[in-house]
């Protein structure tokens, strides 16, 4: 007993030197300090990260869905190492092996869903390979830099990205690159008007778009030219950030006639939902309709190494319209994460995660569906594989949005003090939502039954843990 108070107390001291460095050397902007006390993790494995008490956290955001195939990975960890003994660097002007392989397996992978020859192009962040989409949009449409997108839309915060994301958060201190979007209301169900059902909201929402191109006086259409505004339309089939808010089945094919008539290009942000989150590997595929371009990124390499991308059809990035040097960084298509890349796709194809998430997707929404029936404040629950969400309200009416209870929430959670099974666990939850009173969960796709069970077991007592007496 005297040893493992030792090890405490010097993980202590040393917990408090690193906080000590880090209030001063730090930058707080790149939003690490979401909690009073920021968790120090110091090992990962499967579902969990381990704190420097080696206590356990069932990890429910993954790296914020980036780590899709479980922590230390054994497959995709060893081919980092092969990758690392054999060429671990090279310049982006030359070629390997890995890059060639791995473009042409998500474009053939494309041609085969979508029905359309394309070519792929790597970057190193979601951000900048939404910025890279900007780019290809721009140059394709004649330099029109107008873009529709979602209200609870969110594509990154560099300058380009934070201009078509809805949240004027990003923005306020830097002032605008170009034009931001016009934020179409996008069909939050929960939040909609009563008496409605989810379709009948979705053919609203879209209604609600298409009215913009009857007059030319609405503001986007010039009707004796046939031309609009605006290039292209940025969309999440699911909103990660807006809460993991869930369109019903006929909303995008309803939007994507909208667009088609009126020349407007569909550009599908994957950043979070691809990669069979939500049990096909590009969660547009649920809704039937074919985008333009896809930006893809996070766990492309299982978060092993920075690595992201677009697909685009062919006439709008083939090398006449979209010439060498239009978009360059210098670690884009990099052979470590492009090695990991290929062998992440070669799982995929290998092991049948289409079955796999739906049949656990469904377990999970059912056990969160029975906690909603035990505990006022949860408000809405809901899912598309692994991809699912918790709305957490004010226990009086189950739907006022409560981002205090959340904040508490996630405070608790990482206490590492829930118990079950006579071991102490910890949580570790993603919040996000239009009113930040959403639980986003994105547990790894490898996640067990019994580990299912647990997450539904450790929210149990959380939200009796956290509700107003």
């Amino acid at each position: 007993m005297l040893d493992r108070q030792t090890e405490i107390s010097t993980a202590a001291a040393e917990r408090t030197r690193l906080r000590e460095l880090e209030e001063t050397y730090c930058s707080h902007g790149d939003t690490v300090h979401y909690t009073e006390e920021p968790k120090i993790f110091e090992r990962c494995e499967g579902s969990f990260i381990y704190d420097d008490e080696d206590r356990a956290f069932l990890d429910l955001q993954m790296w914020y869905s980036a780590v899709n195939f479980g922590y230390a990975n054994p497959r995709l960890n060893e081919a980092m190492r092969r990758q690392l003994d054999r060429l671990p660097q090279v310049a982006s002007q030359y070629l390997h092996r890995e890059k060639i392989e791995l473009a042409a397996e998500i474009a053939e992978g494309a041609m085969a869903r979508f029905g359309h020859k394309g070519r792929v192009h790597f970057n190193v962040g979601g951000a900048q390979a939404i910025e890279d989409s900007l780019k290809l949009v721009r140059n394709a449409c004649g330099g029109k830099s107008l873009m529709f997108a979602f209200e609870g839309g969110y594509h990154g915060r560099t300058l380009g990205a934070s201009a078509i994301t809805s949240s004027y958060r990003y923005r306020r201190r830097f002032g605008h690159f170009g034009e931001r979007a016009h934020f179409i209301p996008f069909p939050y169900h929960f939040r909609g008007p009563r008496g409605m059902t989810k379709e009948e909201y979705g053919h609203r929402c879209v209604e609600q778009f298409a009215r913009l191109f009857e007059s030319e006086y609405n503001g986007v259409w010039d009707p004796k030219a046939g031309q609009c505004e605006y290039a292209a339309f940025y969309v999440e089939p699911i909103q990660g950030t807006g809460g993991y808010v869930i369109p019903p089945a006929n909303f995008f094919p309803e939007l994507k006639e909208v667009l088609d008539r009126h020349g407007i290009l569909l550009v599908v942000d994957e950043i979070q939902m691809g990669f069979y989150r939500t049990g096909k590997l590009w969660a547009i595929e649920h809704f039937g309709v074919a985008p333009d371009i896809i930006v893809f990124g996070k766990a492309l390499t299982n978060g092993l190494n920075p690595l992201s991308g677009l697909w685009a059809r062919e006439a709008l990035i083939n090398p006449q319209a979209f010439p060498p040097g239009s978009t360059h960084s210098t670690f884009n298509a990099n052979p470590l994460g492009t090695a990991v890349a290929l062998e992440a796709m070669r799982m995929m194809r290998e092991e049948d995660f289409a079955t796999s998430v739906a049949e656990k997707g469904a377990r999970f929404l059912d056990g969160l569906k029975e906690l909603k029936a035990k505990h006022a404040i949860v408000g809405d629950v809901d899912g598309l594989g692994l991809a699912l969400r918790v709305e957490i309200c004010e226990p009086h009416d189950s739907y006022t949005p409560s981002k205090a209870i959340v904040d508490r929430m996630v405070d608790e959670a990482l206490k590492g003090d829930l118990v079950h099974g006579g071991e102490r666990y910890g949580l570790v939850l993603d919040i996000g939502g239009y009113h930040k009173n959403v639980i986003t969960l994105a547990p790894a796709l490898t996640i067990s039954h019994a580990e299912i069970d647990l997450a539904l077991a450790l929210m149990d007592q959380l939200f009796a843990r956290v509700t107003p007496r």
